[in-house]
């Protein structure tokens, strides 16, 4: 159940690969066609997608303390089932949602440090630096588009951050720094476009770089938020 690298450099490689339903981007399951009835509405598909992105962000809570290394976890239906996920989850949902009205969509992933992240998130995961961040990218009005749903609403306003904002015409990606200028997130590794979740290089990586992480038991995630921790000793992972 892996997923196939797509061509990075073609914008017009937005045939079938990244429209077909698949295992993890069940387009076709009830869940995302419920979401889609509900939200997606009546308009262009750009005015579809954007009420689509508000509602997976802020209607699925991030959660780091809930991941799921199973392949079950990963797949779109189940996380808008639950109601809750985190960065890569949600783009999935985002990215099967999109199929779902006939947008083409990939899953995009990369490092990036966050330097805001919660003192016991920081402690057991060892480091800023978090790996294999997840996006879904988009293609619209005839280019390929990132979009970031990952922290919900009240997360942000916790953390002093603005909600990542989509218009469908312009990237959203994680701002640099903070309402009040410190530094929040910076990207430090592309690790490119994927027409499906590679489920097993994923999941190995977040294994071997953040073992303490899903050896903890639970958590509350937004009760911690807003509470920066501070840098640690070593920005690489799993030191």
């Amino acid at each position: 159940m892996g997923g196939q690298r797509a061509n990075e450099t073609a914008t017009a490689d937005a045939g079938p690969a990244a429209l077909a339903a698949t295992w993890f981007l069940d387009s076709d399951s009830p869940a995302v066609r419920a979401l889609v009835e509900r939200v997606g509405g009546a308009g262009t598909a750009r005015e579809r997608l954007v009420r689509l992105y508000d509602a997976i962000r802020d209607e699925i809570r991030y959660d780091p303390y809930r991941i799921d290394l199973e392949p079950e976890g990963y797949r779109a239906s189940v996380c808008l089932t639950r109601g809750y996920g985190f960065c890569i989850t949600k783009a999935i949902a985002l990215a099967a949602a999109a199929r779902a009205i006939g947008v083409p969509a990939r899953l995009g992933f990369a490092d990036v440090r966050n330097h805001l992240a919660t003192p016991r998130l920081r402690a057991l995961m060892g480091t800023d630096l978090f790996c294999w961040h997840g996006y879904a990218s988009l293609f619209l009005e005839g280019r390929w588009v990132k979009a970031t749903p990952a922290f919900n609403l009240a997360l942000c306003e916790r953390f002093g951050v603005e909600p990542l904002a989509f218009d469908g015409r312009s990237d959203s990606v994680f701002h640099a720094f903070d309402k009040a200028g410190r530094l929040h997130m910076e990207y430090v590794r592309d690790r490119g476009l994927y027409d499906d979740f590679p489920h097993r290089e994923v999941t190995e990586g977040l294994r071997r770089h953040y073992p303490r992480l899903f050896e903890a038991a639970g958590g509350d995630f937004h009760g911690e938020a807003g509470q920066p921790a501070p840098l640690p000793a070593t920005g690489e992972p799993g030191r």
